[in-house]
């Protein structure tokens, strides 16, 4: 039979690894809820409308990555492409944005988009996002930008370069776009067909083509910061003084449109240097007029979105960035089977007590049995045999420095408890006093 293999652009979490993830998605919530941020969990699918209102239908994500198809009922659904979508469409139909103003959000969440795995990208990949709703102050986009930036330097991550821009409002950017489209018609014979389409329904877009020859004709083409308004131009003013204010570096970089059409007004990535081309770990922007696009109330919005793919790329590069993996705190090694039973009971009280214990379940010698404790990094074996059941007692041993304890078996939990506790201590002492 053919060895089945995992769909192509995604990939399979092992134990090794996956403990290296929940420290990730432990940390970012945290730390977002530090900022007043609390999690929202929206489902993995929703209608196809939603993404093309809001992402935009001349994006690449809608014509070319989008999982779509057509349920039982006709009615068409897709996989959710990005997360803020779906997070303002479950904000507007609960009501939340009627509630105290700024309403703070944020999730981890799985996406889907169809495109060519690369390093740091894949067709099923996995994001955390944050979403701010209620406030127009410049302080916002600040404090939104803070929160990233404070997610990385949780993790130590200190070298990625914050990239800031703003492409202004709707108003304005009806005046750029007539620009953009000016000076690429001169230019249309040069074009990729893509961006033929998108020189009519959105030039904008022809500015994140990954052709390298509209690459480089965009790099001729007019900057949006020479077009904004005056309104536009003092917001962004004021969120750089506000990042100035806080020490945070910044570089202007009016190349930054971001991939989706909501945005407006600010918009910013942080960039690593260590992964190589694809080096955004997290992009976000103002989207003021998002949740009245989507059939909500004027409310303004920002947010980003940091992929966690490439951020664990970033992490994996750095020395001791984990925790060491979770280890058993207490191997019970039997021999015979009423051994066998009475090691099954003690593991039970050990994990009612919040100690992780295992015991045989292959009918290992008891020589067998101690390769796997040491195998499976178990900080403490107790052996079992007809002896300590007749006895009521065991010796406890410590795997990392040899040592053993007596221990009465009807009190391992306050034995595991008060041997754990002595042999911090002990460590602690001698280096303390060598």
């Amino acid at each position: 039979m053919e060895k089945k293999q995992a769909v192509k652009g995604t990939q399979d979490v092992l134990p090794g690894e996956s403990f290296k993830w929940q420290y990730i998605e432990k940390t970012v919530l945290e730390t977002a809820g530090l900022y007043g941020f609390s999690e929202i969990r929206t489902p993995v699918f929703e209608y196809t409308d939603l993404f093309l209102r809001s992402v935009g239908d001349t994006t690449d994500v809608v014509q070319k990555e989008m999982y779509t198809f057509e349920d039982k009922g006709g009615r068409s659904l897709t996989l959710r492409p990005e997360g803020t979508a779906g997070a303002v469409r479950s904000m507007i139909e609960h009501g939340l944005l009627n509630q105290a103003l700024p309403q703070k959000v944020c999730y981890l969440t799985a996406c889907y988009r169809y495109e060519q795995p690369q390093a740091g990208r894949f067709r099923e990949f996995h994001q955390f996002g944050a979403e701010m709703f209620g406030s127009t102050n410049p302080q916002a986009d600040v404090e939104v930008i803070l929160l990233a930036k404070s997610l990385l330097q949780a993790f130590g991550i200190d070298d990625v370069e914050l990239r800031l821009n703003s492409i202004g409002c709707p108003d304005c950017r009806k005046i750029y776009q007539d620009a953009l489209k000016n000076y690429f018609t001169e230019r249309k014979d040069a074009l990729c067909k893509t961006c033929l389409d998108r020189l009519e329904r959105n030039p904008m877009r022809i500015l994140d083509c990954k052709s390298p020859v509209c690459k480089e004709i965009a790099q001729g083409a007019p900057r949006v910061l020479d077009y904004i308004c005056t309104d536009c131009s003092e917001h962004f003013d004021a969120v750089k003084q506000g990042l100035g204010v806080l020490g945070i570096a910044y570089t202007i970089d009016p190349e930054i449109v971001r991939g989706l059409d909501y945005y407006t007004r600010t918009v910013f990535e942080f960039v690593s240097t260590k992964i190589g081309s694809q080096g955004t770990v997290c992009g976000g922007g103002r989207y003021d007029g998002l949740v009245e696009q989507l059939g909500g109330a004027k409310v303004p919005a920002l947010g980003f979105g940091m992929g966690l793919e490439r951020l664990k790329s970033v992490i994996d590069l750095m020395q001791d960035a984990y925790p060491a993996l979770p280890a058993t705190d207490v191997y019970i090694a039997s021999m015979g089977d009423n051994a066998a039973q009475k090691a099954a009971q003690l593991a039970a009280l050990l994990r009612a007590e919040g100690f992780a214990a295992q015991h045989d379940l292959m009918g290992r010698s008891l020589k067998a049995q101690m390769k796997f404790a040491d195998k499976i990094g178990a900080k403490y074996v107790l052996a079992l045999g007809d002896s300590e059941l007749e006895s009521g007692t065991a010796r406890l041993k410590c795997m990392a420095g040899g040592t053993a304890h007596e221990i009465k078996l009807d009190e391992i939990c306050d034995a595991v408890y008060r041997v754990n506790i002595d042999n911090a201590m002990g460590t602690l002492e001698e280096s303390v006093c060598p």
